[in-house]
């Protein structure tokens, strides 16, 4: 054998050694990776007797809607309630009460007043008013009073601005 056919077979088999060698150390280093830390947890819990806790997640309470300011009617004479704070309109599909909501009528939601109560809301800036009946629960944003209907919105003409400060007062 030839000086150059010996260098051709030790660089052939110095290669092939290099390829096994990497093929080894690739498969050793993902068998290692192969363990996840939770096996070996379970399995070292296992070996002593005692179990796995099983982590749930928390739950977060449920965010109830609270009005932020109530109106209340004394026993005696209701005209005598009212409150100052924010309006807003707004239009839905379906009403606390169980009625259908319709935009054409003069309707408000109120957090706390009984369904069926008639409510003077005023405009302080204006001094427009309207009377409406309280169908539906809300407004569910702090720091507004009352949620009108559209077609109330319009009498107090506050359907540019979206909100308007308002006095409340309890006709019936």
């Amino acid at each position: 054998m030839s000086c150059i056919a010996r260098a051709e077979t030790a660089r052939i088999s110095l290669a092939t050694s290099s390829r096994l060698l990497l093929a080894i150390v690739g498969a050793a280093s993902l068998a290692a990776c192969a363990q996840s830390p939770a096996g070996r947890q379970k399995a070292d819990l296992a070996a002593t007797g005692r179990h796995a806790a099983v982590e749930r997640p928390h739950k977060v309470a449920a965010l109830h809607r609270r009005p932020i300011s109530r109106v209340r009617i004394p026993d005696g004479d209701a005209k005598q309630t009212t409150s100052h704070g924010v309006a807003s309109f707004y239009s839905d599909t379906e009403t606390a009460s169980g009625e259908k909501f319709d935009k054409n009528q003069l309707t408000a939601a109120h957090p706390s007043l009984p369904f069926g109560t008639k409510l003077r809301v005023t405009d302080v800036s204006s001094g427009r008013f309207v009377t409406v009946r309280v169908n539906d629960r809300g407004p569910y944003v702090r720091g507004r009073v009352v949620d009108i209907s559209p077609s109330a919105a319009e009498a107090l003409g506050m359907v540019d601005r979206g909100i308007t400060n308002v006095r409340l007062d309890v006709v019936q």
